[in-house]
């Protein structure tokens, strides 16, 4: 099961986050701190795959973002791998450009598409095409 969902900037910066179990504000910012300087501060060379506490964390960069997913012991990691990289071509698909400033921009639509993916913590969707028909039909609705 994913426990946290979390896309982070090279300044450290959350952009978004998302909790698919009950953890308190207070806790959340000090797991956010500290998961973010794990990744942040790792090698490129190094896996993409590390061990924190009572979970596992699976996290890629696209250019100046980095995605990151902390999981449990029952969820396979390069499944989740290959999750992060269907996300970000889902949003270079609606966006054309992923970037900073779209994510910060079109949050209510990056936790559309996210929404439509993962569901409570469980994958449900990979199709690029039906994860992006809920936010066609609203633009269509917003332009008329």
């Amino acid at each position: 099961m994913i426990k946290l969902f979390l896309i982070v900037n090279k300044q450290g910066q959350t952009r978004l986050s998302r909790y698919y179990d009950c953890t308190e504000v207070q806790k959340r910012t000090v797991l956010e701190s500290e998961v973010i300087k794990l990744c942040l501060s790792r090698p490129k060379d190094q896996c993409s795959f590390l061990e924190y506490k009572d979970f596992r964390l699976v996290f890629r960069q696209y250019a100046a973002l980095f995605i990151v997913v902390g999981i449990d012991e029952s969820e396979n990691e390069m499944a989740v791998f290959e999750l992060i990289h269907n996300f970000v071509e889902v949003l270079d698909k609606y966006f054309s450009r992923v970037s900073d400033l779209q994510i910060m921009f079109n949050l209510d639509k990056v936790h559309i598409i996210l929404d439509e993916m993962v569901l409570n913590g469980c994958v449900v969707e990979t199709n690029k095409s039906r994860i992006l028909a809920p936010l066609l039909v609203l633009d269509k609705v917003g332009e008329s």
